[in-house]
């Protein structure tokens, strides 16, 4: 686990601060293209006011964070004059107007004697001349990409008044191998793919990995003897707890927005039911009774509602929403094509689903009444949506199709934020499926 200290703290400057939030560039992010706000990030200096290695590091990473939303286009370094050396100087703003920028980002950052990262920051709105955000805080060497990632939160945060994502991580399934004979671990990473590091030997299969609410365990399937077996992933520790053996699951459960129950579906003589599991307790109980085929449930945020696929309707795959104890059962989906793993948005407004239409595969999202249905990514297979914590970004994963000699199908992770657009690839050393995102780290690990 890293550790990081983090005894940090960030103080929103309230000088002035109607005037700076009146003139400030706020961008909503609904449908269509989003015009990106330009940014400028200065390298952070060390103490005597002369670029860090550390520094330049730091800048980088809030730049790609940035960058990579899609909501922000950083400036090339190339094109400054006279950076401030120091957070605590002022900018010449009549150096940054003609760039266009409207924000601007002024670092500090250097190892103390005992090896550990001091770092300060300052937002600067260039158009009001004013600062918006300034704050600080310390961490051993293995924080410094994490305290990069919460600067470029901050920032994130002010720009768009929407909530953050950066400081979170990924657990997904690194596949390798023969396709006859596929090795499947399991793994995580850094949202942007950084700190990676193998979490399962590879021995046994596994798939399906959900994150807890607090981020601190991960609940996966695992197949031993060809029987599908549920187990929990401490993450800090490493330690693992089996919950038990449970033939004919085919999805991990996901977990009740309190952390302490979990959602399922098992199937017995030709039918799946969904189940909840209270963690402490260990029993189920059954919250449908059909002949038919309930299963990938997923949990509103406020733990009212579920969303599920079944074929009780008509034989064919759709969604449904239902109470918390599985009465007043609803369909929501209507228009062509079939619906699978729907995932709902930490925000409420919304649901993800794969879709299946005319010989491809669709990641969408609808509103939770089945409307104002959009689908954002397209490929021979699609599947498996997952939302960053903000609601604003979905990670999946798309496999290729195979050649008539038997290569292709390969398999990466895609992101995309809800306007369809800013579709990008995440970077893994090896074959990657069915990622889910964590909430915010916090002081997590």
């Amino acid at each position: 686990m890293l550790k990081i200290y983090f005894l940090i703290w960030f103080v929103i400057a309230q000088l002035l601060s109607n005037l700076a939030i009146a003139q400030t560039t706020r961008i909503e992010i609904t449908d269509g293209q989003v015009e990106r706000i330009p940014i400028a990030i200065a390298d952070f200096t060390g103490p005597d006011g002369i670029v860090s290695a550390e520094g330049r590091q730091i800048s980088k990473i809030i730049s790609d964070d940035l960058q990579n939303s899609g909501l922000f286009e950083t400036v090339d370094s190339a094109a400054f004059i006279d950076p401030p050396s120091s957070p605590d100087i002022t900018p010449n703003f009549a150096n940054w107007g003609p760039l266009g920028v409207e924000g601007l980002i002024v670092g500090s950052a250097y190892f103390d004697s005992d090896n550990v990262l001091q770092i300060e920051f300052k937002l600067w709105d260039v158009v009001t001349q004013k600062p918006l955000t300034e704050g600080g805080g310390n961490a051993d060497p293995a924080g410094l990409r994490r305290i990069a990632h919460k600067i470029a939160d901050f920032v994130y945060v002010e720009f768009t008044g929407d909530k953050k994502y950066f400081d979170t991580k990924i657990v997904y399934i690194s596949e390798s191998g023969p396709q006859e004979k596929r090795i499947k671990r399991l793994a995580i990473m850094d949202q942007d793919g950084h700190n990676h590091r193998f979490l399962t030997s590879g021995k046994d299969l596994v798939l399906t990995p959900r994150f807890s609410p607090t981020a601190h365990e991960i609940a996966y399937l695992n197949y031993f003897n060809d029987e599908p077996n549920i187990y929990l992933f401490e993450v800090g520790t490493g330690r693992t707890e089996k919950l038990g053996s449970f033939p004919g699951m085919t999805f991990a459960p996901r977990f009740h927005p309190d952390g302490n129950k979990l959602i399922m579906s098992l199937a017995k003589d030709g039918s799946s039911n969904i189940f909840e599991m209270d963690l402490i307790s260990r029993s189920t109980r059954q919250l449908t009774q059909t002949l038919h085929i309930d299963t990938a449930p997923s949990y509103s945020p406020d733990g009212e509602k579920i969303v599920f696929e079944s074929d009780r309707d008509g034989g064919r795959q759709q969604l449904f929403i239902m109470d918390k104890n599985g009465g007043n059962v609803k369909r929501i989906s209507y228009n062509n094509g079939r619906y699978a793993t729907p995932v709902w948005s930490p925000r409420g407004d919304v649901i993800a689903f794969t879709k299946m239409l005319n010989g491809e595969f669709y990641i969408g999202i609808m509103k939770i009444d089945g409307t104002a249905e959009r689908l954002l990514a397209r490929g021979f297979l699609v599947e498996a949506p997952t939302w960053a914590p903000n609601g604003r970004v979905l990670m999946y994963y798309k496999q290729d199709r195979f050649e008539e000699d038997g290569t292709g199908g390969k398999t990466r992770l895609y992101k995309i934020d809800i306007t369809g657009f800013n579709e990008a690839i995440v970077n893994t050393p090896a074959d990657a499926s069915d990622p889910a995102w964590s909430p915010l780290l916090g002081s997590n690990p």
